[in-house]
């Protein structure tokens, strides 16, 4: 039985879009270059890329280890400065996601839903994939974001 939704608003779709092309781009940290490698930050920064044009600005170096190490809400801080805060009460095709992988730490995972409960997202050992959302993650969500004019 189909579910009945309304259609995809296009720029939500757009969004949608150009995260699914990074789909198969291996995991590779710090990087952000589609088909060569890609962590969950660099197919954010790839699709504003595509969509918006050169990055607001650069990120800064990070060690795998950065949320653990007391840098502080690095992600959340740059999304609050560049992206829009999302309107709905749900998580939609487009939104840009941010999880806190363990509760008490800071965010420092990323993706891009592809709808309510999937996403496009990369993680370390894994190519870039869109995959459901589970529960756990909806409980560990800090953040949704849209692109700016998207």
């Amino acid at each position: 039985m189909c579910e009945d939704r309304p259609p995809l608003d296009p720029r939500s779709a757009a969004v949608a879009a150009a995260a699914r092309e990074w789909i198969g781009t291996p995991y590779r940290h710090q990087a952000s270059l589609k088909g060569a490698g890609a962590d969950c930050l660099g197919v954010v920064r790839g699709v504003w890329r595509e969509l918006i044009g050169p990055e607001p600005e650069p990120p800064p170096p990070y060690a795998r280890s950065w949320a653990e190490d007391g840098a502080g809400e690095l992600v959340l801080a740059a999304a609050t400065r560049w992206l829009v805060p999302a309107a709905s009460d749900e998580i939609a095709a487009g939104d840009v996601l941010l999880f806190r992988v363990f509760r008490g730490t800071v965010a420092k995972h990323c993706g891009i839903a592809t709808g309510r409960r999937a996403m496009v997202h990369a993680y370390d050992g894994h190519a870039v994939a869109e995959t459901a959302i589970p529960d756990v993650w909806v409980r560990r969500l800090v953040a949704r974001f849209r692109l700016p004019g998207f």
